[in-house]
């Protein structure tokens, strides 16, 4: 097979893995958008549990009760697509890699998904009733605390992609430990800096209040431990990557 040849066949199999992927989150779209009201709603209640009584949220433009619903359904199927999404990223790259690569990406594409979906859990059921309460309970006297919908959705949708990607901080240590940027011994001596980040990360990725930082940056040291003690496994072993081969010649020259 010429290269030509090779990189169109290339270039057909990732068009082909890109629709699919997309097809997954259109398909999962089209389950959810009838109940997209619904998720709303749920998505909702911990900022409504927490507002005073007959107070509600409210919908500044005209549009909002119609495309919020929807762009929250949109979010959230991709989301919950991301499992076969990433497994057609692994269906195109694994045939090009060695052994030993397989027998480590493979966990951590699903370690990953895992602690993502950690991350959001996290913050929907411990942070936000801590944030919205200390929100609620801060507001001057005479003001009425109406949220609106869109800026609900926006705030929320910001803190779970942050919780979500600060929760794969071990898979991040991992691979820096299996491909040789750093080792366990140099992670543990930069342990004062990383918790300092930790609350720098914590106090731009949330609400200007301590409880919601401290919310953040105390998760990401604790997964930064456990990254270490998961990295330690791993090191970077040069004569296993001579010796290793790819199982598979993708171009199929």
């Amino acid at each position: 097979m010429t290269e030509e040849n090779s990189l169109i066949s290339h270039l057909i199999e990732l068009r082909s893995r890109l629709l699919r992927a997309v097809l997954s989150v259109l398909l999962v779209f089209i389950c959810l958008a009838y109940f997209s009201n619904d998720l709303y709603q749920l998505l909702a209640q911990p900022l409504l549990k927490t507002l005073p009584v007959n107070s509600s949220m409210i919908a500044t433009d005209v549009a909002s009760p119609f495309f919020a619903p929807f762009k929250l359904t949109m979010v959230l199927s991709f989301f919950l697509a991301i499992p076969y999404v990433l497994y057609q990223v692994w269906g195109f790259v694994a045939p090009g890699l060695y052994r030993n690569e397989k027998k480590l990406v493979a966990p951590l594409l699903f370690s990953s998904t895992l602690l993502f979906y950690a991350g959001m859990a996290f913050a929907y059921f411990v942070v936000f009733p801590v944030v919205f309460a200390f929100f609620t309970s801060v507001a001057p006297e005479g003001v009425t605390v109406a949220t609106d919908i869109n800026s609900y959705l926006n705030f929320v949708l910001k803190l779970f992609f942050a919780f979500g990607v600060s929760f794969e901080i071990p898979v991040a240590i991992v691979l820096m430990c299996w491909t040789g940027m750093t080792d366990a011994d140099s992670l543990r001596q930069k342990r004062p800096y990383v918790i300092v980040g930790a609350f720098v990360v914590g106090m731009l990725l949330t609400p200007p209040d301590i409880i919601s930082q401290s919310l953040l940056a105390i998760p990401m040291w604790i997964l930064y431990e456990f990254g270490i003690i998961v990295g330690s496994f791993y090191s970077h072993d040069e004569d296993d990557e001579q010796d290793d081969q790819p199982e598979v010649d993708k171009s199929g020259g």
